[in-house]
């Protein structure tokens, strides 16, 4: 599964991007950031707060509960605002 880092979660974790395997049962969006949240500290700082994380799955707003998969790519990033 790939994931993408935008803006301070990117700064945080150190990279743009990473490939991982998740176990088998993560299988939704929200399961998922509470699983790498826990695969060490720069991971646990930047996700620390999952209400300030927002999730796109395969270019698509996702929310907690959508499901995902191992082909999937997974963008996480800061809300953001226009004007």
């Amino acid at each position: 599964m790939k994931i993408l880092y935008f803006a301070w979660l990117r700064t945080t974790i150190g990279c743009a991007e990473e490939t991982v395997t998740p176990p088998l049962e993560i299988n939704t969006a929200g399961a998922l950031v509470a699983w790498l949240k826990d695969i060490d500290a720069k991971h646990g700082d930047a996700l620390s707060r999952p209400e300030l994380v927002r999730i796109a799955v395969n270019q698509e707003f996702a929310t907690p509960d959508t499901p995902v998969s191992m082909n999937d790519e997974i963008g996480l990033f800061p809300p953001v605002t226009g004007g």
